[in-house]
């Protein structure tokens, strides 16, 4: 039976393997490494957010989430901006 996790693409290594972080309640639990090929063109980037199935460690299906990989690259770049400008402050 396969299970379903949000999986974030960490990296992607020698152009060819996708290094996938799969995450159970916003905590990151494995790492899946698949052919970068495996998943849509568009989600072949670092960062892309994945809804996932896998079955004995096999990829089986794929979705990708693009309104949550920009709500989260949103956030981040949030977080970065607010950290900078607290830097700056203290200059």
């Amino acid at each position: 039976m396969a299970e379903t996790y949000t999986a974030t693409l960490d990296r992607i290594v020698d152009g060819q393997t996708a290094v996938l972080l799969l995450e159970e309640d916003d905590e990151t639990v494995d790492q899946l490494d698949v052919d970068v090929t495996m998943l849509p063109p568009a989600a072949q980037h670092e960062g892309a957010v994945l809804e996932i199935a896998v079955e004995a460690n096999e990829l089986r299906e794929v979705e990708y989430l693009p309104e949550v990989t920009q709500s989260r690259k949103e956030s981040a770049q949030e977080r970065l901006d607010r950290l900078s400008t607290r830097l700056s402050d203290r200059e």
